[in-house]
């Protein structure tokens, strides 16, 4: 009974992310059934539920012409073996025979779900016999409708496109050196390849078990998302502020440049994060950790630099955690451009004349990025210092009119999508 065990876990994965609204992170953390699974069982369970969000509304309207009525009208254990059956023929190449059995008996040994037997074996072998449906949907049909539309207004579709077709894989790891003049060595000895000439590319796996990890002389953080810093410039000795720190990959950096570090977070728990990342990291000594709201904040002298990394729809990672496009509401998206633009306004005052900040949001709504920019830079003493295609790297295809970056799919390195603006204070 251990397919259909896995098969179970794997299906209560999905109830907790799209039903209960968890990150996959979270659901792993709370699933009972998840929880039961050792070894490779427990691997499959992730794999059937990873594979399953990663291309949601494909496989929705690949089911779909499987069924008399919509699948949403199915019971949620249900509805979730369905779409774990769906994953495991059209994603994960598992034998036609396992698909149907394995998962019809995960429905018989679960109470929640022993009714829908039937149902299931009925659907499940059309599944396994017939995938044109989930082929003819287009890639970006991975999205709820309202968010494919989104993301191709902000985007284009050919943008949008390629945004899609790099959520279709398993994202590598990212590691930022402690010492970037180490780049090199570390990715030598880690067997992975240099990316965007400040981070390294490795295979996903356990982490700790990498060389270096021990010693604090790396962390995980995506190429684009170790972009930011670069771009602020901070140099040896400078105050600078990092709000909205956690998790402290960014908080890092700056501390490995030298600068005199003030990390500020809303979150106890997750600033216990950053205490944790710094303390492996050795950089301790360079930050002072602050629990306060930014808005409530003010520092005891003005920054030379600062770096925002403002709170978002995170719909630029989606890569990584694909379940966000379904458990996010348009209305969720809605209430960020108004806390964006406070908190660039209340970093605009912490900023000394002629100092630099980086406005960033892991998230390719414009409505999040550069309209924020433009509206707060009408209301402060604020200007754009343009991004030039040289700073930008490989990255340069995204950069806008006005200077700001965006972190559009290329192809190569399977990155997240930010958007970055990088303003002066004039007086």
């Amino acid at each position: 009974m251990s397919g259909a065990k896995a098969r179970q876990a794997a299906a209560d994965l999905l109830i907790e992310t799209l039903d209960n609204r968890r990150t996959l992170d979270e659901a792993m953390a709370t699933s009972e059934h998840y929880s039961k699974m050792k070894g490779a069982d427990r691997g499959f369970a992730r794999a059937m539920a990873s594979a399953a969000l990663r291309q949601l509304g494909r496989i929705d309207k690949g089911l779909a012409p499987f069924l008399s009525r919509p699948l949403e009208t199915a019971t949620p254990p249900a509805r979730a073996l369905l779409r774990v059956g769906a994953a495991q023929a059209w994603l994960l190449e598992t034998p036609d025979h396992a698909v149907v059995s394995e998962t019809v008996d995960a429905a018989k040994g679960w109470a929640r779900a022993r009714s829908s037997s039937g149902f299931l074996n009925a659907v499940l072998r059309k599944v396994v016999n017939d995938r044109s449906h989930f082929d003819k949907a287009p890639v970006t049909a991975i999205w709820p409708d309202w968010l494919t539309v989104e993301l191709m207004t902000s985007l284009g579709v050919e943008a949008a496109t390629a945004m899609a077709t790099a959520q279709l894989d398993e994202p590598d790891l990212h590691l930022t050196p402690k010492d970037l003049a180490a780049i090199s060595t570390l990715a030598e000895a880690a067997a992975g390849q240099v990316i965007g000439g400040i981070s390294v590319r490795v295979p996903t796996g356990d982490v700790s078990a990498l060389p270096g990890f021990e010693a604090g002389d790396w962390w995980v953080q995506d190429v684009a998302a170790a972009l930011p810093v670069h771009l602020l410039g901070a140099q040896p000795g400078e105050r600078v502020l990092d709000l909205c720190a956690a998790p402290g990959g960014k908080t890092m950096q700056l501390a490995a440049a030298g600068a005199s570090v003030t990390a500020i977070d809303r979150s106890a728990v997750r600033l216990e994060r950053v205490h944790e990342n710094l303390a492996r990291t050795g950089l301790s000594d360079r930050v002072e950790i602050v629990k306060a709201k930014v808005e409530d904040w003010s520092p005891p002298q003005p920054a030379d630099r600062i770096l925002l990394d403002a709170p978002c729809s995170a719909l630029g990672t989606l890569r990584r955690h694909p379940e966000g496009a379904w458990i996010k509401s348009p209305n969720d998206i809605a209430r960020f451009p108004d806390v964006q633009a406070r908190l660039l306004e209340q970093a605009a005052g912490m900023l000394k004349p002629g100092g630099t900040l980086v406005y960033c949001v892991c998230t390719p709504l414009a409505r999040e990025g550069v309209e924020v920019v433009d509206r707060v830079l009408k209301t402060t003493g604020l200007k754009r210092s343009p991004i030039t295609a040289e700073e930008a790297v490989d990255f340069a295809a995204g950069l806008t009119s006005d200077g700001d970056l965006v972190t559009l799919p290329n192809g190569r390195y399977g990155h997240d999508i930010f958007q970055i603006s990088r303003l002066v204070r004039e007086n």
